[in-house]
């Protein structure tokens, strides 16, 4: 056996001509066989650092880190010094010849360094950009408009000239404006440039209402720092929408009837998966948005139970909600509190109007005994469940659940929470 893959081995060597460069022990060495455009590509997926340091295993590698597709991110040296890093980064910049692929900056600079850095012939033609902790925005970030196609900027402040520039992304996919200080006009003139975006993460503060108006928007998710007036989101027309997330952060919370209000002109067909952060639970105000998304097929729900809950409505058969007749397959309850019958209520109007339920997640706060279990089941009538086929499961949750963190741009799940703590 030794023998016939040792044989098999020198047969490429010496009859296929594949490359047949020798180490000086005469080992056959198929790295430096591979053309210099397959290492230049595997070079490039390495760390920034990483990516530098194969300038030094032979004469051969010198030219291809330099003209390789450039991923930098000045994060790449941990304990070297600020003004050390920058000056890693200029010379990176002056010496690389190759096509820029992605620049992370996080550093905080003084402008002029950024905006030195930004104007480098070295990013010409960049596809993706993650911009940090930078006070003032510079508008040479603007010239990458042409190729970028993802682009996240946290903790910065936009230019308020930007909404008098004339801005297209024909190829941007992606956005993520995290802890961002913007005015209206400027933020509304930078979405309508996405002519092409599929996933918008929004973090913003310094604005009242935002106005989503995209024929290419898939998933929209939004935080909203804590302020003393109330962010409206304005769902205007988006006929490619899919998911509407609202996600927690670490210094407020998102829900239905305190911090925001959400307005739809029209309703949107294309929605799949929505999450609802909610004080109550508040029926009226989940049922509101269920006539919204009539083909709806996954809900989730995280209730904060109060003393003050509405729960009380009827299901109108002479006015069915398409998504409970038709689509939904799948609702999901975070925070159940069966003590109260309002949540009994709330959970009940799902098993007994859901008409294609097939699964039924029903998260209980505190720990319960099978027979506290077994009664909640009796109260939630699942033996007159609209679905024959769902499975409605009780579960006891460990403690009191939250939104999870997850990746809201990742498209090529049918289900953000798929393999989140939802599961």
């Amino acid at each position: 056996m030794r023998y016939s893959k040792k044989r098999r081995f020198h047969q490429i060597d010496d009859e296929g001509r594949r490359g047949g460069s020798r180490d000086d022990r005469g080992n056959l060495d198929l790295i430096n066989a591979l053309p210099d455009d397959v290492l230049g590509s595997i070079i490039s997926r390495l760390p920034t650092e990483d990516g530098a340091r194969t300038q030094a295993i032979s004469r051969r590698w010198l030219p291809l880190w330099r003209s390789a597709p450039l991923n930098l991110a000045d994060n790449f040296i941990g304990s070297v010094s600020r003004s050390k890093r920058m000056a890693l980064v200029s010379k990176i910049l002056s010496e690389h010849r190759g096509p820029a692929r992605r620049l992370s900056l996080k550093l905080l600079c003084p402008i002029e360094v950024i905006d030195g850095w930004l104007h480098s012939q070295a990013l010409d033609s960049l596809e993706e950009l993650d911009l940090a902790n930078i006070r003032d925005m510079p508008l040479s970030v603007f010239r990458f408009a042409p190729t970028l196609r993802f682009a996240r900027f946290s903790s910065c402040r936009l230019p308020n000239s930007i909404s008098t520039l004339r801005l297209n992304f024909p190829c941007l996919k992606q956005l993520t404006l995290y802890g961002i200080s913007v005015m209206e006009d400027a933020l509304q003139n930078l979405l309508s440039g996405c002519t092409a975006l599929e996933s918008l993460e929004l973090s913003i503060s310094g604005i009242g209402a935002i106005c989503i108006s995209s024929q290419t928007l898939r998933s929209l998710a939004f935080y909203h720092a804590l302020e003393p007036n109330i962010l409206q989101l304005v769902i205007k027309d988006a006929p490619s929408l899919e998911r509407l997330l609202p996600l927690d952060t670490e210094w407020s919370r998102v829900n239905i009837q305190k911090m925001i209000a959400i307005s739809l002109t029209t309703k949107i067909h294309t929605m799949k998966v929505l999450v609802l952060d909610t004080i109550g639970p508040n029926l009226d105000a989940v049922v509101d948005f269920l006539k919204c998304f009539p083909c709806l097929v996954r809900l989730y729900v995280i209730s904060h139970p109060t003393k003050d809950m509405n729960s009380a409505r009827k299901y109108d058969r002479l006015d069915p909600i398409e998504c409970l007749e038709l689509h939904l397959k799948k609702v999901v309850l975070m925070n159940y509190d069966g003590s109260k019958r309002p949540s009994v209520e709330f959970a009940k109007f799902f098993v007994l109007n859901s008409k294609l339920l097939k699964e039924m997640e029903i998260e209980v706060l505190n720990n319960r005994n099978d027979k506290w279990m077994a009664n909640q089941r009796k109260q939630l009538c699942v033996d007159k469940r609209a679905s024959r086929d769902a499975r409605i499961e009780l579960k006891i949750g460990t403690k009191k659940s939250d939104l999870p963190k997850m990746d809201t741009h990742d498209l090529s799940m049918a289900d953000p929470f798929e393999s989140g703590a939802f599961c």
